[in-house]
């Protein structure tokens, strides 16, 4: 194994500089570079333009976001403190407003502001919501250990696995949902060999799913999305095993584009579709997918084409950066609590 991934983090913070690292995934897989935020706003773009991504990831960012607006009031010298909650309530919103289909997003939030509601008045306030930050990121590390273990069982001894989107270290605190899976299997002495979705129109599994994989020294082929039916039809799958960016208490679950599709394809097969979160990725106030806002993002990632060329201007687009796979598709769902079985029953 390649000792390097160990040290993949899509997100860390930095106790020297007070400041959210985070892996520039838009550069992968050509150069491994990370930016410094030092501002809520910072935090905000980088989460709204993918320079991190990934459910988890997301909301251990906007964790650390919250912590840093804290931070940032002190060494502005702020000293009305009625002053230095408003900026604190005000990163709240604008880092609810980044992504609105990820709910780790606002799983995180809800902690931090618990935290913040707890200790308005509290002279340590910033050490406080730091480590409720740093909390966050290590319970996820730990959670995504105890999901692989669970999902590791699932699986044969010598599998074949196709996945979608990235669901891996780099779009969590770290091991992964649906690779982390897949490493735990390896761990456990089981062989794996994975196929990897491109994933239009980002091309997640091209740029990063591929790429984690090779790093980490998995036998791993890639195949465009519309390849899903052939290659169920022509080799042996063991299964499919996908991420989760929001589950509804049915067990509908929200994910990349493409994901509905493949579950589709992987019944029609009679290959099992697993799905790998953490809990926090259930959403409780949702009683089905019909529930689960779907974000559409700009037309502009997919209006250009090979060799720099562009869908006309007088073409519409339609870009949902999600959909929603129907309970009835998946044969399991992977948590640090357990796997469940339909019909799903979840208890909060």
């Amino acid at each position: 194994m390649n000792d390097n991934n160990k040290m993949l983090q899509a997100v860390a913070w930095d106790d020297e500089t007070q400041a959210v690292i985070l892996l520039d995934q838009r550069a992968l897989p050509d150069t491994e570079k990370y930016i410094a935020c030092q501002s809520v706003e910072q935090v905000a773009n980088c989460i709204e333009n993918m320079t991190v991504r990934g459910a988890p990831a997301i909301g251990i960012t906007a964790a650390y976001g919250i912590a840093l607006a804290a931070l940032n009031s002190d060494r502005l010298e702020i000293t009305d403190n009625n002053y230095k909650l408003k900026i604190i309530n005000q990163a709240f919103e604008r880092l609810a407003k980044t992504r609105p289909t990820a709910v780790n997003l606002f799983t995180a939030l809800e902690r931090m502001r618990a935290c913040f509601e707890n200790n308005k008045e509290n002279l340590k306030l910033n050490n406080l919501l730091l480590e409720e930050a740093k909390i966050i990121h290590d319970e996820d590390i730990a959670n995504n250990k105890r999901m692989g273990e669970f999902g590791a069982k699932l699986l044969p001894d010598d599998a074949v696995i196709l996945t979608h989107c990235n669901a891996g270290a780099i779009a969590t605190g770290g091991h992964g949902t649906a690779l982390g899976v897949l490493r735990s299997a390896r761990e456990a002495g089981k062989k794996i060999k994975v196929y990897a979705d491109e994933t239009r129109p980002l091309f997640q599994g091209a740029r990063l799913t591929a790429w984690e994989l090779a790093r980490d020294n998995f036998d791993v082929t890639l195949i465009t999305d519309s390849m899903a039916g052939a290659l169920m039809k022509s080799k042996k799958i063991s299964a499919v095993i996908v991420g989760a960016d929001r589950i509804a208490k049915n067990g509908d679950t929200a994910n990349k584009i493409g994901t509905y599709g493949l579950s589709v394809i992987a019944k029609a097969h009679g290959v099992p579709f697993y799905i790998a979160a953490p809990f926090t990725t259930l959403d409780f106030k949702a009683e089905s997918g019909a529930d689960i806002p779907i974000e559409e993002r700009s037309e502009s990632e997919m209006r250009i084409l090979v060799n720099n060329q562009h869908v006309p201007d007088s073409v519409k687009v339609w870009n949902p950066a999600f959909d929603v796979t129907p309970s009835e598709n998946i044969t399991a769902i992977i948590t640090e609590r357990g796997v469940f079985f339909p019909p799903f029953k979840f208890e909060n």
